[in-house]
């Protein structure tokens, strides 16, 4: 280990690392622990049973009553028209899952197409043949969390797809098919388009007896053949670096996951409240805004209907409005 690394392992915190761009934070590796993924973006303690049993027994939960306005929306979608277009396409399926098509090439990213286990109720059950999803050409996981790495769902294309997922992934869905690993800014091509793999302020857990943060998190740049350049923000809370993404990408389409972000104390310590995604789609400079991760899964405080009128809301007070894009589940935007 050099010996700026040591240093700066030793003094991780927000404070410490203040005035150092992201792409300098991945080239000395300081979100790399000893056998764990360190986030140096906040210095909080992941995983807590205690502080969930806290939340959810002893917490006064504000929005309950408006639980009764939540439906259940099946999803349906045409695929046959997603599939004939020529173009650049991007289709919200359910909660975090997207599929982007470009001239024919198929990203898939988060893909979740069943509930979750337990007694999570599932908004937007898919009221289709899953035959009829096109073949990804690539599988894009952002984190380990059982939201948004589902393996049933990757399994339905077990050989077919080239999985890309951060580091520590291998055990998971290595024998799924294809399989490659990023660390924070490494990136391929394929000759027609990239994929860079950037950072996130989030933690990611699939064993409590393993413990939080042995696999790594974080979020994704695609550069199109079509000349659009899309980011997918994964699962992050707000933290002060979304001014370094926005001076190295020319970013067209920001896809930012909203939902599950109260109550604040608890949830902003993962995830970006609506008044949090403007300020970070503000300092990527991106052209225009599309939230996701909203009306499958109730997993905060906020009803699974909120999250788009919140975002409408803030971006109508700040005269932003005309930048926010909005897809209902099963719902395709054909870009270009």
């Amino acid at each position: 280990m050099s010996t700026d690394r040591c240093e700066l392992t030793a003094c991780t915190s927000p404070e410490a690392l203040d005035g150092m761009r992201l792409r300098e934070m991945a080239r000395l590796k300081i979100h790399h622990g000893n056998g764990v993924f360190l986030n140096p973006f906040a210095q909080e303690h992941y995983g807590s049973p205690l502080v969930m049993i806290k939340w959810k027994l002893f917490c006064k939960n504000p929005y309950r009553p408006r639980y009764r306005m939540e439906r259940v929306k099946p999803v349906s979608i045409d695929w046959r028209k997603v599939k004939n277009h020529a173009g650049l396409s991007i289709t919200f399926i359910k909660h975090a899952c997207v599929m982007i098509r470009d001239r024919g090439c198929t990203f898939l990213i988060d893909p979740i197409f069943f509930g979750l286990p337990g007694p999570i109720r599932d908004f937007t059950p898919l009221a289709f043949d899953l035959d009829e999803i096109p073949v990804p050409h690539y599988i894009l996981i952002t984190h380990g969390h059982f939201d948004h790495l589902n393996r049933r769902s990757i399994s339905r294309f077990a050989g077919k797809s080239l999985i890309v997922t951060p580091l520590g992934y291998a055990d998971i869905v290595g024998h799924y098919g294809n399989h490659v690993e990023m660390d924070w800014f490494d990136a391929f091509s394929d000759g027609k388009r990239e994929i860079a793999f950037l950072p996130a302020n989030h933690w990611s857990m699939r064993n409590p007896l393993k413990g939080p943060n042995t696999m790594l998190w974080g979020s994704y740049l695609i550069r199109t053949a079509s000349g659009a350049t899309i980011y997918v923000s994964g699962d992050s809370a707000y933290f002060p670096h979304y001014t370094d993404i926005g001076r190295e990408y020319k970013i067209d389409l920001a896809i930012f996951n909203l939902g599950a972000y109260e109550p604040r104390w608890f949830m902003g310590k993962a995830h970006m409240n609506p008044a949090e995604v403007l300020q970070a789609f503000t300092e990527i400079k991106a052209r225009q805004l599309m939230i996701v991760h909203w009306g499958t899964f109730r997993l905060g405080d906020e009803p699974v209907y909120l999250p788009p009128d919140d975002m409408r809301r803030v971006m109508a007070t700040a005269e932003r409005g005309e930048a926010l894009i909005h897809l209902d589940h099963g719902k395709t935007l054909f870009y270009c």
